[in-house]
């Protein structure tokens, strides 16, 4: 064997072997343990849960309960029912509020856009209740709205009866639902999110600091927010992008406002060390065109209706499968997002995900010709 042969043959061997070992499996080890009283951490757009620790407990949210009072608002602007620019005038209630303050006076005539700044980075409560009373009037008709919303993201283990997290036996929320919460705001309303970056604002000649210590010691983190009570101990929701990849912690009950950070930390570095997100079919994008019968046309372009994203264990996309079932025969007339079928993904031959496989497309039933000839077709096959 030549010497060119046998360093060819080496350098084959050699990067099969490198890359059979980049592609095997990496051992993915337990979620962290951590002090605090409840934690979750969710794949923002799968929702796969990757870590957890009493997910369901319902809990005082503290200022947490502000991520929803902003998307209250939020869904206000976004259907024109509110302006950025629109004034609020501040109820001697709103100017009352205790605890974190914006630092508001009655009377004062405020945009909408400045209180929001005031609630989300300052933490104001004074602001929390000037825009829940603007919106719906008063604070409590406000709290329905909360609830309504609430049930809809289906956040079983959540009720509020205030806008600013102010503790009361009836105001509770779950880590779970607190984190499904941002992942719905962060969805929806992008245009308004940047919020949750901003590091300081300036109200009344006061400039106050965004409590959100992550936003100085991880460059991947863009909000959302902090809070405390007695009854609530330390708590932090934060979402964070790398690479495309974006996930969301929420810590509840941590013993210190060191001791949040640290912990959420600890989770996003564990989901970004050991997982990866996928996206394998955008929304209303063909995944087939299968035969339709007795239709004005041939074929019917079948697909999902939202994108659908897996979370699985680092380097293991190769071994996802992915399967489709249709019915045996489809026939018109056939509705646009008609549920046709399904699709299954399975990692290892373990579900992942199900989704429905609809019709992209509506089909009226073909003239009575094709109709008939497509009958022919089917008799005799």
């Amino acid at each position: 064997m030549t010497l060119l042969r046998l360093t060819v043959l080496l350098l084959t061997l050699l990067l099969g072997t490198q890359a059979a070992a980049q592609s095997q499996p990496m051992p993915i080890p337990a979620p962290p343990v951590l002090g605090a009283e409840s934690y979750v951490l969710m794949d923002f757009h799968s929702g796969e849960i990757l870590a957890e620790k009493n997910i369901d407990l319902q809990r005082d949210p503290a200022s947490l309960t502000k991520v929803m009072t902003a998307f209250v608002v939020f869904s206000e602007l976004k259907s024109g029912n509110l302006s950025l620019d629109e004034e609020v005038l501040v109820s001697e209630k709103a100017w009352r509020a205790p605890g974190s303050r914006m630092f508001i006076e009655v009377g004062d005539r405020i945009s909408v856009e400045n209180l929001l700044r005031g609630m989300i980075i300052q933490s104001g409560n004074d602001a929390s209740v000037a825009l829940a009373e603007h919106v719906a009037g008063s604070e409590e008709t406000f709290a329905a709205l909360m609830n309504q919303y609430a049930a809809e993201l289906g956040m079983d283990n959540t009720h509020y009866t205030n806008a600013a997290g102010l503790p009361d036996p009836d105001h509770y929320a779950s880590v779970e639902d607190t984190a499904r919460l941002v992942r719905a705001l962060i969805a929806r309303f992008p245009e308004y999110y940047s919020f949750y970056s901003e590091r300081a604002f300036t109200w009344n000649d006061i400039e106050q600091f965004n409590r959100n210590r992550m936003l100085w010691q991880d460059d991947s983190v863009d909000g959302v927010k902090t809070g405390y009570t007695q009854a609530a101990g330390y708590c932090l929701a934060t979402s964070a992008s790398r690479d495309g990849m974006r996930l969301i912690s929420v810590v509840m009950g941590a013993g210190t406002p060191e001791a949040r950070v640290q912990q959420s930390k600890a989770l996003l570095n564990y989901g970004y060390r050991f997982f990866e997100t996928h996206r394998l079919y955008a929304a209303d994008e063909a995944i087939d065109t299968p035969r339709i019968w007795k239709g004005n046309v041939d074929n019917l372009p079948v697909g999902v209706t939202e994108d659908v994203y897996v979370t699985v264990p680092i380097r293991s996309y190769e071994r996802l499968d992915a399967q489709m079932t249709l019915a045996d025969r489809l026939e018109a007339p056939v509705e646009f997002g008609q549920a046709l079928g399904e699709l299954q993904v399975s990692l290892d031959g373990e579900p992942v995900t199900r989704r429905d496989i609809v019709a992209l497309e509506s089909v009226p039933e073909g003239g009575l010709i094709s109709r008939t000839v497509d009958s022919l077709l089917l008799w005799m096959n």
